[in-house]
């Protein structure tokens, strides 16, 4: 890993499923659960990489996917990388249905990580 790897901010990311058509609000509070859960259990597996994070820029990024299939191939790669994550599934009080998975979200991670696993989404809109 190269100097310039060690000095670039570590990253979060949130993939919001965009067939949903969520609102604004209920997708704002939906990567809120995604940060929070992502954020507590990186600090049990990945305290340094959360320290970095915090003492930087704290960047993050919310990306689209298509639907649940493509959240999932993602969440496997992100498995299969061994970076923290948070699966968020609604409650279903408003406006989907109870159980629906509505957000991954990941990290804090390496950006260059995170970068070679997201870089053909492209950001939510």
């Amino acid at each position: 890993m190269g100097m310039s790897a060690l000095s670039d901010p570590p990253t979060m990311a949130f993939l919001c499923r965009s067939d949903l058509q969520l609102s604004p609000g209920k997708l704002a509070v939906q990567c809120a659960h995604a940060a929070v859960e992502s954020l507590q259990r990186a600090k049990k597996t990945h305290s340094r990489m959360v320290q970095r994070w915090k003492e930087g820029s704290s960047r993050k990024v919310c990306l689209a996917v298509d639907d649940e299939t493509e959240l999932e191939y993602f969440l496997e790669l992100v498995q299969e990388a061994s970076l923290p994550f948070a699966l968020i599934k609604d409650a279903g009080l408003t406006e989907v249905s109870p159980e629906t998975v509505t957000v991954l979200g990941i990290g804090p991670a390496p950006r260059h990580t995170m970068d070679s696993i997201l870089s053909e989404l492209k950001t939510y809109e």
